[in-house]
């Protein structure tokens, strides 16, 4: 069969409706979605809460590892489980392309199929027709654009979105949103925000109609470094009545003070009884920054790409492990740490990646992955005891400590 051809039964084609659902096991654990806010920092807007899955519970703030084509790169799902994850990220756009949505509904989903007991978001593929999709064409209908594996001509729209996630089944899906780099014109950040808006009352739309009363749905918040234009995308989207609200399109090229300036404007505006979701961010000082501006939710590949590229995250800041300083220390990465990568001397670790041995990348994803988890329970332990500033404070000391 040709490729074009071949991809467009991938991602272009309409399910059967016996595609959709998954096993009878699946349809019996449907649930509705739901969340509360626990306790309140008394100093900043950081919250702690908690959210409701048909798959189980979630602490926030919680931060998801990044599982794009259904596994977390260089750890199993026991390895992920250990560091402490309660939820994981997949994506809509390269599980469609490979191994395809229809196959993964076979196996009664995404959970069954990665082995992956507990809630799953879903990213739409916003993000990579942004990111990765060759020769793209955007408009108000959607987006056409050619696979970055095959050059297979694809076509992904807001309804398309909804059915590929409600085939993987996933306990939260996005909806498709139109995501522009940073900087842009006005004109550009207008077209997207009107369009992202246009996407995502249609998806609701689509969401009611699938009737998947087991999985959420998140809208999305455009706007580029436009206060105002991001304040007007959230209200509208308040219309529609999701069940939680992204803040997408940055760390796409803005500074940080941009981005914590642009997060006090969307967290103002965005509803408090619903979880807020800081897309694709970051490192850890963001993501306490992010916290304290009332923020729940973070997804990012920096513990993990970064742990393949030997450095670690810890309290004293990075630790790059090809530096020579470490050749012959014999302390572990962090005291007390109980991750596998600190059961080893710096020494060894050091030496695992300078041999190009896989178990080098492996126990650093394990261990950034146990510090991005032990930070956020810290942080929500923090809030519990009105304490978030001046943790905060400690932590950023430490990072700052070089």
């Amino acid at each position: 069969m040709p490729a074009e051809h071949h991809g467009a039964d991938r991602v272009g084609h309409r399910l059967k409706p016996h595609r959709i659902r998954s096993s009878d096991a699946y349809n019996r654990r449907m649930s509705a979605f739901l969340f509360h806010v626990q306790a309140e920092d008394s100093q900043t807007s950081a919250r702690r809460g908690e959210f409701r899955t048909a798959h189980g519970a979630v602490q926030t703030p919680a931060f998801m590892p990044v599982g794009t084509v259904a596994t977390v790169k260089g750890i199993d799902v026991p390895g992920v489980q250990a560091t402490g994850a309660e939820i994981v990220l997949g994506n809509t756009y390269h599980l469609a392309l490979r191994p395809g949505e229809d196959i993964i509904a076979e196996f009664g989903g995404l959970h069954t199929f990665m082995g992956w007991p507990a809630p799953i978001l879903t990213d739409s593929g916003g993000f990579q027709i942004f990111s990765l999709a060759k020769i793209v064409k955007i408009d108000d209908e959607g987006a056409k654009f050619r696979s970055h594996i095959d050059g297979a001509l694809l076509n992904l729209t807001p309804e398309r979105a909804v059915e590929i996630q409600a085939a993987l089944g996933s306990d939260i899906a996005m909806v498709l949103d139109h995501v522009v780099r940073l900087p842009s014109s006005p004109e550009q950040i207008r077209e997207a925000v009107e369009r992202t808006i246009l996407w995502a009352k249609r998806a609701r739309a689509a969401h009611h109609k699938a009737a998947q009363p087991h999985q959420a749905q998140f809208g999305i918040v455009q706007g580029g470094l436009d206060p105002a234009m991001r304040i007007e995308c959230s209200q509208r989207l308040l219309d529609f009545d999701f069940d939680g609200y992204a803040i997408g399109g940055l760390s796409v090229g803005e500074t940080p003070e941009q981005m914590y300036h642009i997060l006090r404007e969307c967290t103002s505006v965005l509803p408090p009884a619903k979880p807020r979701y800081l897309m694709g961010v970051g490192q850890p000082w963001d993501l306490l920054e992010a916290i304290a501006q009332g923020v729940d939710m973070f997804d990012c590949v920096l513990p993990t790409r970064n742990g393949r590229n030997a450095l670690a995250y810890s309290d004293t800041g990075p630790i790059r492990l090809r530096n020579k300083c470490h050749e012959r220390d014999q302390s572990p990465l962090e005291e007390g740490c109980p991750c596998p990568a600190c059961q080893h001397s710096r020494g060894y670790l050091r030496h695992l990646f300078m041999a190009d041995e896989m178990l080098g990348p492996i126990l650093l994803t394990a261990h950034n992955l146990t510090y991005y988890q032990r930070l956020m329970r810290d942080a929500r332990e923090a809030i519990t005891q009105s304490v978030f500033a001046d943790f905060h404070r400690k932590k950023q000391a430490g990072w700052n400590a070089d």
